[in-house]
């Protein structure tokens, strides 16, 4: 006898316009930009580090780059809150 469980499996997917993809193709692409300039800064910042005479401006790139990974989730949540405008002006 087989005993057959219920799914609780639930479908989150959504209509996507040409538009929304768009969209989500330009914000992965400045999410991703975004980490190759942090990357740039923090190995420069390293790389500045090494010598004493350069350990201050060393020290402002690992501060800038910081700042810059708090836009990593700006940047996403700027994404979610674009679509979710996107799709309630969609649904009018």
């Amino acid at each position: 006898m087989k005993i057959l469980k219920q799914s609780k499996h639930v479908d989150l997917n959504f209509e996507n316009s040409p538009s929304s993809e768009m969209v989500t193709m330009i914000y992965k692409a400045l999410y991703q930009l975004n980490d190759v300039v942090i990357g740039i800064i923090f190995l420069i910042g390293s790389f500045l580090f090494f010598n004493n005479d350069t350990m201050f401006t060393g020290t402002v790139f690992f501060v800038v780059g910081s700042i810059q990974m708090t836009a990593r989730p700006l940047i996403a949540f700027a994404h979610d809150l674009h679509l979710a405008y996107k799709n309630k002006q969609r649904r009018k």
